[in-house]
């Protein structure tokens, strides 16, 4: 019993280590969620999340930590990526564009700042400038099924639906059963008004995800105009 008391007394003593005030995997975190591609709910596939109070504290606490990270040391090009995403994910896209393109002034074969530029004008909606940087992200990482994804909802959103057909096919084929993937085909019939397409596609993106809401609502919304048709 007295040893045991002492072995608490002693781990009593024992300085308490103090949590580190931001890691790199912390840091990491917020990135890696954002490029989640197989729930449904990723922001690389152009969904947008719907950020919590901690999350955005997050956010803030990796704004911070990586606008330091690039004073010290500016030539580094990976910190000013995440730097220009957490920008991107602050909703300051200006900020956010300046950090990518200082990235490509320096590399002009850098995958990564093409492909969150491309993101950024997506959400500004400059498609035909979208459209040049997912095409050179393609280009480069030709394997790479996120590329081909984003040229796909660029596409899309140009009312190419041909190319943008071909590029979610291009992605299916490199990354295949992957629900994300099928509910961008999905939208894709939809706004030609292939609601039959659309109805099958989104089903089969349920079948891999039962609980992807976009494609649970978007099932819905082409019931709706089905019916509406059928009045």
């Amino acid at each position: 019993m007295e040893e045991e008391k002492t072995t608490q007394r002693e781990e009593e003593k024992q300085p308490k280590k103090k949590p580190k005030r931001f890691t790199l995997l912390q840091s990491l975190l917020l990135i890696v969620l954002s490029f989640a591609l197989t729930s449904g709910t990723g922001y690389a596939l152009g969904h947008f999340y719907f950020w919590n109070d901690i999350d955005m504290k997050r956010v803030n606490e990796q704004l911070e930590y990586y606008k330091e990270k690039v004073r010290v040391d500016p030539a580094n090009l990976e910190n000013r990526v995440i730097l220009g995403y957490t920008y991107f994910l602050k909703g300051q896209n200006e900020k956010a564009i300046k950090e990518f393109q200082y990235v490509l002034d320096q590399d002009d074969k850098y995958y990564d700042a093409y492909y969150n530029l491309g993101l950024v004008y997506l959400d500004e909606e400059y498609y035909n400038d979208a459209l040049l940087v997912f095409n050179k992200t393609v280009s480069i990482a030709p394997k790479d099924y996120k590329g081909h994804v984003q040229l796909g909802i660029t596409y899309r959103n140009l009312k190419m639906y041909k190319e943008a057909m071909e590029a979610l096919e291009e992605a299916n084929k490199l990354n295949p059963a992957n629900a994300d993937i099928i509910y961008q085909i999905g939208l894709v019939a939809e706004a030609k008004g292939d609601y039959k397409a659309a109805v099958d596609i989104y089903k089969e993106a349920l079948q891999f995800d039962p609980l992807y809401e976009d494609a649970s609502k978007a099932l819905d919304r082409v019931h709706n105009e089905t019916k509406t048709e059928g009045e």
